[in-house]
């Protein structure tokens, strides 16, 4: 069967490496090289316990101090604010405490299994090293601060999330080089990361060619349905006739969904990050911070700080004082960490109000599948997407109930 992929982020390109060991003939379409959206520059979560929805009460009850502070971790530009109401509406409904025991179920339900669903497209990539099962940390300056979060931690534990209380002390053995201001932690020792997520995306890209599969670099401009099953996508190239169609575009999807008369809630919250490379000082596995909201990660090339939440939509340009503000929060951190020179990244999260994908066979047109729309856990539920997508494709139960991910709970 002739496969189509549109999307060569690490979730297009996990469907495509699992669609290729199930024989079909692959074709995966990008505008861009592979990995170049955020693919590239996310935090490296690995996160199998992740199953906290971005709008729980916790985090709505923050909102409106965050949005009051230049350097908070999230930002509303004034001129897209309008534009931003109806998707945030959403969201804030979506945190509705009824709402949240379904929603961490599913979210566990897709992060689970990350590790086991990457193995075997590593393995065979020969880049098993990029994937650290560390641990993570996150930690906490007050015990009041991790008092407010017992609610997470109850959830986590109601689903067999393994995690760890350490104080002061454990927390320095673990991390000497943390700020002693931190004094309370929590440890996912499940949890791990990815230690270059560009290069994984492109590895796995170079085997996929490897393998048979075919990289074509243009852009989709439209998806049009055929008699007889045939999807036709329009490029700015080549017009391609396939059998199966995956939509993995992340933020852009919606725009390709569109005419096809399927409306979703799809937003981008643009992240950002600095990576200081050869830092003096590189904790052994993943950080953190709850006060600030950012995630320090011990990259190959360099310690790496990402966080912030940023509504501007697709086309405006980054503000990269929005990266910037991540250096006094890096320090504060890591106060003996020497930061002269850092570059700095945006990319777009293609983000739902309930925190969850939409993966599953499109409204009213069966050759369509969509798997977009995982925001904060785009590397986690990757490898799982990827399976999962590779099982609709052949009619298999994948042991995932899809209906959380339906695009018509919308």
């Amino acid at each position: 069967m002739k496969v189509c992929v549109i999307g060569a982020g690490i979730v297009g390109m996990s469907s495509a490496s699992y669609l290729l060991r199930d024989g079909h003939e692959v074709v995966l379409i990008d505008r861009d090289e592979p990995g170049e959206g955020c693919s590239k520059g996310n935090a490296g979560a690995l996160s199998p316990g992740s199953c906290i929805p971005l709008s729980s009460p916790d985090v709505l009850r923050n909102v409106p101090k965050w949005l009051f502070d230049p350097g908070g971790p999230l930002h509303i530009r004034p001129a897209y604010f309008l534009r931003a109401i109806p998707w945030l509406a959403r969201f804030v409904a979506a945190g509705r405490a009824h709402r949240i025991d379904a929603l961490a179920d599913a979210l566990r339900s897709l992060n689970r299994n990350t590790f086991e669903n990457y193995a075997p497209l590593v393995a065979n990539a020969g880049c098993a090293d990029l994937i650290r099962n560390t641990g993570s940390l996150v930690v906490f300056k007050t015990e009041r601060g991790f008092d407010g979060s017992k609610r997470e931690w109850d959830i986590r534990g109601a689903r067999q999330v393994r995690q760890q209380r350490l104080d002061a002390r454990a927390l320095s053995d673990l991390v000497p080089n943390l700020s002693p201001e931190y004094r309370h932690g929590i440890l996912l020792p499940d949890h791990g990361y990815v230690a270059d997520p560009h290069r994984l995306t492109n590895v796995l890209a170079e085997t996929f060619v490897r393998d048979g599969g075919k990289i074509m670099r243009s852009a989709v401009s439209r998806i049009e349905p055929l008699a007889g099953g045939i999807t036709r996508l329009h490029t700015d190239g080549a017009t391609i006739d396939a059998e199966k169609v995956v939509l993995a575009a992340g933020a852009w999807s919606a725009r390709l969904l569109a005419p096809l008369g399927v409306s979703v809630p799809l937003e981008t919250q643009r992240g950002y990050h600095i990576m200081v490379a050869n830092a003096n000082q590189m904790p052994s596995l993943p950080v953190v911070s709850a006060d600030a909201k950012v995630y320090a990660t011990p990259m190959e090339h360099g310690l790496r700080f990402a966080g912030t939440v940023e509504f501007a939509g697709l086309e405006a340009a980054p503000d990269y004082r929005r990266a910037d503000a991540l250096v006094p929060l890096a320090k504060d951190m890591f106060p003996g960490l020497e930061i002269d020179t850092v570059t700095r990244w945006m990319g777009h999260r293609p983000c739902l109000p309930d925190s969850l994908p939409i993966i599953g066979t499109a409204p009213r047109h069966p050759s369509l599948v969509l798997a977009f729309g995982h925001g904060h856990h785009g590397m986690t539920g990757a490898s799982t997407t990827g399976r999962i997508v590779a099982d609709i494709i052949a009619g298999r139960p994948s042991g995932v109930d899809l209906t959380p991910y339906r695009a018509e709970r919308f």
